[in-house]
Formats: C-alpha cells, sequence, structure tokens
C-alpha cells in the first residue's frame, strides 16, 4: 500500500481507482445521468446531477468507502467498504443502502459479473481475491493472489478476472466463476488499475511507482508494450477509455492532472490539470465528459475533452475516492 498521510491511523492503504459507465436502454442523454462517489473520509456516497452539476443526495455507506461499481441493469451500485469487511449495497432508486454484502478483511476494489450475479473483491490485507454471490451472499470463492491485492476488473466476455498485486508488480488472472487460477502477469512496480477495451482484446494496467500505463493482449495474457506517463513520478492510478477506443485517459494522483494516451500508437498526446490528489476517473458515454475524484480537494472535475479544459468543480465529502456514471432511475 502507498504511504498517503491522509489515511486513518494504521490501516494506510491505496486508493483504487473503480470505475464502471454503464446506461439501461433508451437512457443516454446527460440528462439521464447520475454520479454516484465514494468519500472515503467521510464514510459516504455523494449523489450529483450530470447535467445541473448540482448534489442530489448523500448517503451514508459505512466504515471507509473505497472502490465502487455498477451493474449492469444500472440498478444497484456496489461500495467496498475498507473498514467493514463488506460491500455496501445501493439501491439506485431509493439512494439508500438495502444490503452489505459480506466480503472478507479489507476489501479495496470491487466489481460485477456481466450478468450482475456475482460481485468480486481484492482483499489487500489477506492477499486475496473473493467472489460472493449476490442473490444469497454467498461467498463462492477466496482464493490467495498476489501481495496487496487492489484492482479488480472482468472482461468483457465475463470469463476472467484480472487482479492488480502491488507489492508483487504483478497482475493475477482468474476463472470468474470458480476463482481457479489461470495466470500471472509481471507489469512495472505498484500496479493499481486494471481496465479493458469494448471488445476484450486489450487490456490497461497503471503502475503507480512504475510511472506508467502497461497495454496487455488480454486473450493472449501477455504484454504488449509499455507507456511512460509525463516523468515517471506523477503516479497514474485511475484510467477510462474512450467509446471508439483510441484514447485512454490516466489520471495521475501525484501530477495533479489527466494525462491523455493515444491507444493505437502508445503515445502520450497530452494532459490537463484538475484538483489536489486525482483517483477515480469516469468518461461519459458519448466520450464529451471526463470526471476525476480529485481526493485532496475534496472534489470532482468536469472536463470537457474536447477543449481540454476543467469547466466546472463539484464540491462532494471528504477524500472523494472513486465514482461511477449511472442512469437515473424513472422516478426522478
Amino acid at each position: 500500500m502507498s504511504n498517503h498521510e491522509w489515511w486513518p491511523p494504521g490501516r494506510a492503504a491505496c486508493p483504487i481507482l473503480a470505475i464502471v459507465v454503464a446506461l439501461s436502454a433508451g437512457r443516454t442523454t446527460a440528462d439521464a445521468q447520475e454520479l454516484f462517489i465514494s468519500n472515503e473520509g467521510s464514510n459516504t456516497v455523494s449523489v450529483v446531477s450530470a447535467a445541473t452539476l448540482q448534489p442530489l443526495a448523500t448517503i451514508q455507506v459505512g466504515k471507509r468507502p473505497r472502490g465502487i461499481a455498477l451493474s449492469p441493469d444500472g440498478e444497484r451500485v456496489y461500495v467496498a467498504l475498507g473498514l467493514e469487511d463488506a460491500v455496501a449495497v445501493i439501491d439506485v432508486a431509493k439512494r439508500a443502502v438495502v444490503d452489505k454484502l459480506p466480503a472478507g478483511p479489507d476489501p479495496e476494489q470491487v466489481a460485477v459479473s456481466r450478468d450482475g450475479r456475482i460481485v468480486y473483491v481484492s482483499n489487500e490485507s489477506a492477499a486475496r481475491a473473493s467472489g460472493i454471490r449476490v442473490a444469497d451472499r454467498h461467498q463462492l470463492f477466496s482464493v490467495p493472489v498476489g501481495k496487496e491485492p487492489e484492482g479488480v476488473g472482468v472482461t468483457p466476455d465475463g470469463r476472467r478476472v484480472f487482479i492488480t498485486n502491488e507489492s508483487d508488480s504483478s497482475v493475477t488472472i482468474l476463472d470468474a466463476q470458480t476463482g481457479r487460477l489461470i495466470g500471472t502477469l509481471h507489469v512495472p512496480a505498484r500496479p493499481r488499475f486494471v481496465s479493458f477495451d469494448k471488445d476484450g482484446d486489450r487490456a490497461f494496467v497503471t503502475s503507480e511507482n512504475g510511472g506508467t500505463l502497461s497495454i496487455i493482449d488480454a486473450r493472449a495474457d501477455s504484454a504488449l508494450t509499455v507507456v511512460h506517463v509525463a516523468d515517471g513520478k506523477t503516479k497514474p492510478t485511475g484510467i477510462a477509455l474512450s467509446p471508439d477506443g483510441k484514447r485512454v485517459y490516466v489520471a495521475n494522483g501525484a501530477g495533479n492532472r489527466v494525462t491523455i494516451i493515444d491507444a493505437g500508437s502508445a503515445q502520450v498526446v497530452s494532459s490537463i490539470d484538475v484538483g489536489t490528489r486525482p483517483w477515480g476517473v469516469a468518461l461519459s458515454p458519448d466520450g464529451g465528459t471526463l470526471y476525476t475524484a480529485d481526493g485532496r480537494s475534496n472534489q470532482i472535475s468536469v472536463i470537457d475533452t474536447q477543449s481540454g479544459r476543467v469547466r466546472a468543480t463539484i464540491p462532494v465529502g471528504e477524500r472523494p475516492y472513486s465514482l461511477v456514471i449511472v442512469p437515473a432511475p424513472p422516478s426522478h
């Protein structure tokens, strides 16, 4: 884990940026979207309108909310609670916690299976990864992975789960149904987050201390190339991919900026200054708006991707950690 001075005493950990964008059928415009943001310091999730950028609700979720993920149907938001060994389940329409799933010790990031039936978590202090069946809260598996696992990503075909392991500088690949070990990849120092292109051909992994973005052949489970982000000291974390797969947006926690990388040429294109310590990032479905969770500024930066400028900032809770874009429920 990274030793960021604002973590609770005795429980230092790296933020992980778990970022998911989903829309239900027929609700694709910005006014039908809301942002759900986990605030680790205030133990809350903020809900903000993507259209007006105004706060809609504050949900008390539990102790130390970290990674956040959206169910495929857009009806549930899952939040890893690091100090409760649980995953909070938020009903989007009610804007309320309706359940807490037992998740094993120290859950860091959370991801959801493609059918919405299984929640996956990285158990950082235990060096394990777990799969929990949502319907009956049954733990399907808890298996050893590398040291200090953090990032969790499910391949688009739903068959495999990628786990990034900070202290091992590796990525563990598991069978999504059984937790069986499929393989291990080595990447630069302290990998943080993993994401996939829409076809599942490539995986993208940020390495905080390595200062890199690794591009991986996700079907052959082999490294394609490594992109050095900025000067290598900006500590890259969260990832968002443009809808056409041509651009990768990488949050740089120590650089207070977002770096834009051309996925085809594997070259840095430009960067955008945001608030202090950006961790999570999320991109609107049309690719026009990028949001960053600026952990030390207690805000969300709203970026116009065409102009490359921050057009607004939104105050949220203490130490915003990660965020997702969800469709607004019909009742709203």
